[in-house]
């Protein structure tokens, strides 16, 4: 039965869920906003999350991440839609990466 919801976490608890093994962090921020400042993970700019959501295959957790929340929050809710992520668990940063540069 698929997962219908996403987790919505603050920013401290990305460094502890990201130690996890089989988990990826998700930065769906262009990528110039990556290059600019970025957690690391992996990034995939939010229009190509469809195309690339194979990349995403090999993990268990995903944590999505962009700079305020919207964005990710997006990425998180087309996540639970698709059917090779359903049985993904899926964390959101809530308030995004404004938290980590203010």
């Amino acid at each position: 039965m698929p997962k219908n919801s996403y987790i919505d976490i603050a920013l401290p608890d990305v460094a502890r869920l990201r130690q996890q093994p089989d988990t990826a962090v998700v930065d769906v921020r262009d990528e110039w906003e990556f290059d600019e400042f970025n957690l690391g993970g992996v990034n995939i700019p939010l229009p190509d999350i469809r195309a690339r959501n194979a990349e995403l295959l090999p993990y268990q957790t995903l944590i999505v991440i962009c700079t305020n929340g919207v964005r990710s929050r997006v990425a998180a809710k087309d996540f639970l839609r698709q059917p090779a992520l359903q049985d993904k668990t899926i964390y959101h940063l809530h308030g995004g990466l404004v938290e980590a540069v203010d």
